[in-house]
């Protein structure tokens, strides 16, 4: 396969470089693209030395498949034409998610939606993906009415800048800001930006995304978005409210058949999923696994997952590993 990855230099882009190494995807030739002013520059791919280019040299390219991580412009703008040569355009922003004449894939789940005919499919948000993947199955068994979801996001979500600022602070070294206030021993309820109903866009993706990876409308989930001073790995506290009832060890064996999914639940152990045990792991952990005691078929858990890896990279590798391997691209 001749494959790019787009926005190569990016935090994303060298965990996906490093995940399709781990995977051994098979990449006859590799294009490393990136912004005008990083084209010449080296990277280095398995051991081999490669020089950046920019987005119209990668086009004339035809590459069977392009992974993007460079931001929603830069997709809006370049993916149709990439799509427009023949390359498969799987892409990490937020550009095409909701629309809904793109797929918005977690492989696990829903990759049975794509066709040869998608040219351009969207990775959902990190926060999306980990809490889909443990719902997913609780869904189908259970039937889901509502879901409430407190997120503690790694500052690894926001990028480069916003690690340097936590690494700052704990250095007590005064630097450049990725957010209005301090990140070390704080937390901030402001994940991406403000929208007119009061919700940030972090936690309007959080309420949308999974109706349409579920292709079902029929609940409802409502979010709150919070950044925390984490490296790695994004946590979540899930409430949900479901049709039927439910046994908490069929929830557990439910979970544990998930591929994907690890359950760590064992509370006279003081086990339960952390980001710092998440880091650098493509699997979602789950655990704090207990009935609501305040509402009838009702469930809470709590969830953690590399955001980084499965919740950007690794899910946008599976999704080119499922065209590969089920002959939705032309090589």
């Amino acid at each position: 396969m001749k494959v790019a990855v787009v926005g190569a230099t990016g935090m994303v882009g060298n965990v996906m470089l490093k995940v399709l190494a781990e995977r051994n995807f098979p990449i006859s030739e590799l294009l490393l693209v990136a912004s005008e002013r990083s084209v010449g520059k080296k990277m280095t791919y398995n051991d081999a030395e490669y020089t950046l280019i920019g987005m119209q040299t990668a086009v004339a390219a035809k590459p069977d498949i392009a992974i993007f991580s460079a931001g929603g412009d830069t997709s809006l703008e370049w993916a149709p034409k990439f799509a427009e040569v023949g390359t498969v355009v799987v892409d990490n922003s937020s550009a095409w998610r909701m629309d809904p004449t793109k797929k918005l894939v977690v492989p696990e789940i829903n990759a049975n939606v794509l066709t040869p005919e998608d040219k351009i499919i969207a990775n959902p948000n990190c926060s999306t993906i980990q809490l889909v993947m443990a719902l997913a199955p609780l869904h189908k068994a259970f039937g889901m009415k509502r879901v409430v979801v407190s997120t503690y996001q790694s500052v690894s979500g926001t990028g480069v800048k916003a690690v340097r600022q936590m690494e700052n602070e704990l250095a007590g070294v005064e630097g450049e800001m990725a957010y209005p206030y301090p990140i070390g021993k704080n937390a901030l309820p402001h994940c991406d930006v403000f929208l007119e109903n009061g919700y940030t866009k972090e936690e309007m993706k959080l309420a949308r995304e999974p109706q349409k990876i579920l292709d079902d409308r029929t609940f409802s989930v409502s979010a709150t978005a919070v950044r925390i001073p984490t490296a790695g790995g994004h946590s979540e506290s899930v409430n949900v409210e479901f049709e039927k009832d439910f046994e908490l060890s069929e929830v557990r064996r439910l979970l544990s058949e998930t591929p994907g999914v690890v359950v760590q639940d064992d509370p006279a152990t003081n086990t339960y999923p952390m980001p710092i045990h998440a880091h650098d792991k493509d699997e979602v952990f789950v655990g704090r696994i207990r009935r609501d005691e305040t509402q009838r078929h009702s469930l809470n858990m709590w969830i953690v997952a590399d955001n980084l890896r499965k919740g950007a990279a690794t899910n946008a590798v599976q999704i080119a590993e499922y065209l590969v391997e089920n002959q939705l691209v032309n090589a």
